[in-house]
């Protein structure tokens, strides 16, 4: 690559398509080691966070089995360089875990997303809150799927989830948001983080006096072979269930809508067929990941695909070049439904794999039936842009403007 088309590799970036350059990169090899060049201002301050002062090498995985090879391995592909930056708001969570403790806290927390926790969550939470967002629409003709659906639905899910009060939604929300964005605002992260805790700590106090079957009531009882999660591990796990579980189904639904509705026979095929609907779901996280990279430090000095990597190196892990592996996908840019159907990344792989990942689901699955169900016609806006998903590291479309037939009273 020239110096003249060189392009930083930015995961804050709130815009741009990362998927030229991945494909770029990936013909040369299945790892691309960042030039410093190449790195942005905030990839080279994480850099010395991680590994404490000098940048160190970074590497950007870039196939299908590159990226898979790195994830099964936790004992040359550590996840402890979180601890560095994220840990520095969500505390000491399973993100930053390695075998064998992260084995035993995530069995501690998975008592928290059983098969009854999850029926329980779709009646009495996804399908009325999705229900009442929708019926909110129904009359109108036309709406921002974005800001008025897949934004505030997935945030008032994990809140009930939680036992937040409705008054408390919408710092709730923001502290979220500012949570992660602490590579941009450290000061702002950090303040959100005390006060998810100061929130979380009054939920925690109330369940200890009255026990409840909502998350932090489960998670206050879950014991696993004697050992029980003290009160600051049930906070670092609700800091990270709260963008995580918010932040990535907004996202990756927006991301589905806007492939069906600029494939308006796709959208019909499965207005006509909800059989496809598994297919649809899986296609839209496969095409356009919510969060397309994640993070290891190389704990010695190894092989992956043929590209040597340097003991202390940083692996950017890139579930979304990945997912468009042209060794793996017949035309992987392409959003078809109706492809053969092999296993995505979009929810990691090995054993840090999405613990929330059925939730995401089953919350997708109701949100497409609602909105084939009450908004007949369903298709973009003729008087609006076409939709766009943007972003580097967290991608989806800032608004999806649609038109529909109304109902009529």
């Amino acid at each position: 690559m020239t110096d003249s088309s060189v392009s930083r590799f930015d995961m804050t970036s709130p815009q741009g398509n990362p998927y030229p350059r991945y494909a770029e990169w990936r013909r040369e090899a299945a790892l691309h080691r960042l030039a410093l060049e190449e790195m942005s201002p905030s990839m080279r301050t994480q850099g010395r966070m991680i590994f404490g002062g000098e940048i160190p090498p970074i590497f950007v995985a870039l196939t299908h089995d590159a990226v898979a090879e790195i994830l099964r391995d936790a004992e040359r592909f550590s996840s402890s360089c979180y601890a560095s930056t994220m840990g520095l708001v969500m505390g000491h969570t399973i993100l930053e875990m390695d075998p064998p403790e992260h084995g035993r806290y995530r069995g501690l927390l998975q008592q928290a997303f059983s098969r009854r926790a999850l029926e329980r969550w779709e009646h009495e939470l996804v399908r009325p809150i999705i229900a009442r967002h929708v019926g909110a629409l129904a009359a109108r003709g036309r709406a921002d799927l974005v800001r008025e659906l897949t934004l505030p639905f997935p945030v008032a899910v994990i809140a009930g989830m939680v036992g937040v009060a409705e008054g408390d939604l919408g710092d709730f929300h923001r502290w979220a948001v500012e949570l992660i964005g602490i590579a941009g605002d450290p000061g702002r992260g950090m303040a959100a983080s005390q006060s998810l805790r100061e929130l979380f700590s009054r939920l925690l106090a109330e369940r200890r006096r009255s026990p409840s079957d909502d998350l932090v009531g489960v998670l206050a009882r879950a014991e696993l072979d004697g050992v029980r999660l003290d009160d600051e591990a049930i906070y670092a796990f609700l800091r990270l269930l709260a963008p995580a579980g918010a932040e990535t189904t907004y996202r990756s639904s927006s991301n589905l809508l806007c492939g069906l509705l600029t494939h308006p026979e796709q959208l019909e095929a499965l207005r006509a067929d909800r059989s496809l609907m598994g297919d649809a779901i899986e296609e839209g996280l496969r095409w356009e990941s919510p969060i397309t990279t994640i993070q290891r430090s190389c704990t010695c000095d190894t092989s992956v695909q043929g590209v040597q990597i340097p003991k202390h190196s940083l692996v950017i892990v890139s579930l979304g070049a990945a997912n468009r592996d042209p060794a793996r996908y017949e035309r992987p840019d392409a959003f078809d439904i109706f492809r053969p159907l092999k296993a995505h990344l979009s929810f990691a792989f090995g054993p840090h794999r999405c613990l929330g990942m059925h939730l995401a689901r089953i919350e997708t699955h109701v949100l497409l039936d609602a909105l084939l169900d009450r908004l007949p016609g369903l298709r973009l806006d003729p008087e609006a842009n076409p939709p766009e998903i943007t972003g580097s590291g967290f991608r989806s479309p800032p608004e999806l403007r649609v038109a529909f037939d109304a109902e009529s009273h």
